[in-house]
């Protein structure tokens, strides 16, 4: 695991970001974060402890998880739930590899055993729907090594066959409706009917927010 500050300005509120796999600060860099401070744990070759100590001066912590870093955080950070004025879960499942709740296992292991930068390439088209904001992404892309890329996905996979499912932390679940990687329907399927907030939105909705702060629940 990898961490690192985006955003570090003393405000009083601080989001801590678990980010989805293959992705480091770059994509998101370019992102503003108002006035929060903003956290970010990527890289899942490898899980340990999050200590929240460094966040243990500000006034409200938040929580916010994508993709596959709602496994891991679940996972990780499930005892400590009540550090946190609001855990947010979006595009992701506490069931990341799963027929019916997230990734297709076939998916999965096809895209884990014939990985390289086609298949890379695939899967950041299939995080959009609009080819500006690939564009974007693009000009931005996570500077990693698709070998480590690929270690990341069968290192989640086993970690996630080891552990099993997480405990379910979220105080709030956002479905991604158009999203390419983690259906709409699996993640409905996964929190349960009417249990999440559904935007229509692709897997990787960041650019289109004004804000980190559209992300947490309303005061």
């Amino acid at each position: 695991m990898q961490s690192a500050w985006l955003h570090h300005n003393n405000h009083q509120e601080c989001i801590l970001f678990l980010a989805g796999w293959g992705m480091d600060p770059t994509p998101f860099q370019v992102l503003p974060s108002g006035d929060c401070d903003l956290y970010m744990v990527f890289d899942y070759r490898q899980l340990r402890p999050i200590s929240l100590e460094p966040f243990a001066e500000y006034k409200w912590l938040h929580l916010v998880a994508w993709s596959m870093g709602v496994w891991v955080a679940a996972h990780l950070l499930a005892d400590q739930a009540t550090s946190f004025a609001s855990c947010t879960a979006i595009g992701g499942t506490l069931t990341p590899v799963d027929t019916k709740r997230g990734i297709p296992p076939e998916i999965y292991a096809d895209m884990a055993d014939n990985f390289n930068q086609e298949v890379l390439d695939s899967f950041y088209l299939n995080m959009f729907d609009s080819e500006e904001l690939l564009a974007r992404f693009l000009a931005n892309r996570p500077q990693r090594d698709l070998h480590e890329l690929q270690d990341e996905m069968v290192a989640v996979n086993n970690f996630f066959v080891q552990y099993g499912p997480g405990k379910d932390l979220y105080t709030q679940k956002i479905i991604t409706s158009r999203d390419r990687i983690f259906s709409g329907r699996n993640q409905m399927r996964a929190w349960g009917k009417g249990s999440g907030i559904i935007h229509n939105w692709p897997h990787f909705p960041f650019y289109l927010l004004s804000s980190w702060r559209e992300l947490l629940p309303s005061p």
